[in-house]
């Protein structure tokens, strides 16, 4: 296989891609971009585009693609009440692709030859990036640094990043590996990985502990058209303020907090999402309003678990439309009003404008 000449990176600035930029240089000798995708992290990016050329990079480039990440991934994903093993919101896995199709845009105006990602050789997240790298530009090299050097452990990371000068975020007592973006924020490795461990609390960016949240609940009314919210408290909002807005008042009552399997989740907090209430404005219950006895279970059973959820959380698809939809419309249009209170959320009140069988499930991946 020829040495790549030009490599993209998916750039975060975290300790795995901060490595990966001289361990680049190093290996092939070659010209490499670091490619930054804004989707909703809280970060300075320029102080991380000037961090990416300080470890090597030739090029550092931001793109802000918030606005779309929400409008066709999150709310599709939203709509079709995609929640794996019933607490996750599918946070990372929708997000990838996009990171692709990002680099795979930027590799082909900048003629690269290569692209490349810090995900580790043994998860889903390898899977998500590849099969979008060979869906979308085939003939582009795919570089995964996790399954060709000699770098074995985040340890390993620390010391190869404090011997080329760089500095990163994890080290010895917190070495958390973070992903965070618009619609949540994990955190795993380290103690994390062990399930007879309480988490501690040092772990959580976004949600307080709900026994330090105010005593007084909150309540917010969250406005669907089509199955698609856009209106908080009667005003219309865009997709990104009002999953921020969403977020900062769930993290305030200690809203959001997930324990996963190996993997701790803080999901930021409160928005409006499907499969469990204590994550969030429950939209899913006001929407089985409208559904029929014979469409209840067909939307929250194995057929959606089978051809929408799992693929997407594996990889093997990404979302490209998914929807509650009759005829030509596309979801309910509906009033939510959900409390906030010490970690839980509920829904006292909601109006439906919808009949019967409205909010029938159809995905197209």
């Amino acid at each position: 296989m020829p040495t790549p000449k030009k490599v993209v990176l998916a750039y975060s600035g975290g300790l795995d891609t901060s490595v990966i930029i001289p361990w680049l240089k190093e290996t092939y000798g070659c010209v490499v971009i670091a490619v930054i995708a804004d989707v909703g992290q809280p970060e300075d990016f320029d102080a991380i585009r000037h961090k990416a050329l300080a470890s090597g990079a030739d090029i550092a480039t931001v793109v802000d693609v918030k606005t779309e990440f929400a409008a066709d991934y999150i709310f599709a994903a939203l709509r079709a009440d995609a929640v794996y093993e019933g607490q996750y919101l599918l946070g990372t896995a929708l997000a990838r692709p996009l990171i692709a199709k990002v680099q795979v845009e930027i590799a082909l105006a900048e003629d690269a030859d290569a692209l490349a990602h810090g995900c580790t050789g043994k998860g889903n997240d390898q899977v998500r990036f590849e099969l979008a790298y060979q869906a979308l530009a085939p003939r582009l090299r795919g570089i995964a640094p996790w399954r060709e050097w000699s770098l074995r452990s985040r340890d390993d990371e620390i010391e190869y990043a404090a011997a080329h000068g760089i500095p990163v975020p994890a080290t010895r007592e917190k070495p958390y590996s973070v992903d965070q973006n618009l619609w949540h924020r994990s955190a795993e490795a380290g103690v994390l990985e062990d399930p007879w461990h309480e988490p501690p609390e040092d772990v959580y960016a976004l949600t307080r502990s709900p026994g330090a949240a105010p005593d007084q609940p909150a309540y917010v009314e969250v406005t669907f058209e089509r199955g698609v919210p856009t209106a908080l408290d009667g005003a219309a909002t865009d997709p990104v303020p009002l999953i921020q807005t969403l977020n900062r008042l769930g993290g305030l009552h200690g809203v959001g907090r997930v324990d996963g399997s190996r993997r701790l989740r803080d999901t930021r907090g409160d928005h409006p999402r499907h499969g469990t209430s204590r994550s969030g404005i429950d939209h899913r219950r006001p929407g089985h309003a409208a559904l029929s006895d014979s469409d209840r279970p067909a939307v929250r059973g194995d057929h959606l678990l089978r051809s929408m959820v799992l693929p997407v959380a594996t990889g093997v698809r990404r979302l490209r439309r998914c929807g509650a939809t009759h005829g030509d419309r596309h979801g309910a249009d509906e009033v939510v009003q959900g409390y906030l209170h010490s970690g839980r959320t509920g829904l006292p009140t909601r109006a439906l404008q919808a009949g019967p069988g409205y909010l029938r499930r159809r995905c197209r991946l």
